[in-house]
Formats: structure tokens, sequence, C-alpha cells
């Protein structure tokens, strides 16, 4: 088989329906577009959202709370993960990512304190609850912000 042999499968290349061309085609003078009417029109229709006139879904529904601008997305790890790692290894944001305790290795990382940790680690994060650092330095470990 040669580059010049290959094809298309069956059937998956099909020409587009002509409108316009004739009562016989099924889709000829008004071209599928029914009589008359906005939608039949050159650039008719409604914009997205328009029902009629009808106060729309979107103004509708109540709304509650408000979007913090300013909210700084965290990646967030539980201590009790970090009991894969060997004792004494200092746990750094690049080898959280290696080790895939994080999928996004452009996002600020917060050490919660979910779950034990049995070992002494260094951790070098962005941010710490009280808890996780409380529960690290309890087992002889420390915690470095970032």
């Amino acid at each position: 088989m040669r580059l010049h042999d290959l094809k298309p499968a069956a059937g998956s290349r099909t020409k587009s329906t002509r409108k316009g061309q004739g009562i016989g085609s099924g889709l000829g003078k008004t071209s599928g577009r029914g009589h008359k009417g906005q939608k039949a029109r050159s650039g008719g229709g409604v914009r997205r959202g328009f029902e009629g006139g009808q106060m729309p879904l979107s103004r509708r529904i109540p709304k509650r709370g408000f979007t913090n601008i300013y909210r700084e997305e965290m990646a967030v790890v539980n201590i009790r993960d970090l009991n894969q790692l060997a004792p004494g290894t200092e746990v750094t944001p690049d080898l959280l990512f290696e080790e895939g305790f994080v999928r996004n290795r452009d996002l600020r990382i917060k050490l919660l304190g979910h779950g034990a940790i049995d070992r002494p680690l260094t951790i070098k994060v962005h941010g710490a609850s009280k808890g996780a650092v409380e529960k690290v330095t309890a087992v002889g470990g420390k915690v470095e912000v970032i």
C-alpha cells in the first residue's frame, strides 16, 4: 500500500445538500425554511436565551451569593497522603506534582490536617492549616510556608 492508494472509508464523506435547486429536489423554492416569518429571512432568528418576550429563565430564577474575583485557587494535600513518602523526605511542590499528589503544577499548594501522619517530613508549601502544622511537628517534622 502506498500513500496514493489511501481512500476515505465508504460513506464517511458525503456531499452537502444543495438547497434551492428546483421543486423536484424536495428542498427547492423556500429551501426548507417554510413560508415567511422571522426564521425564513436571511439573518433571521432570535438570540440565545430569548423566549419570545417571556421573562427568560436566567432572569426568572433567584440569584444568591457572589463570586469573589480575587479568589486564589489552591491545590489541597492532606497529611494522611504523605505517609507514602520515605521518612525524612523534603516535600516540595515539584515533588508533590511528580508523585501525583497534585495535578496542576501552576497552582499554589495548601497542606490540610485530614488524617494522621506517622513519619517526620520537611514540608515546603504555600499554605498550611494550624491543625496540619501541629500534627506534623508532633511527629518531629517541620512545615515551611514558602
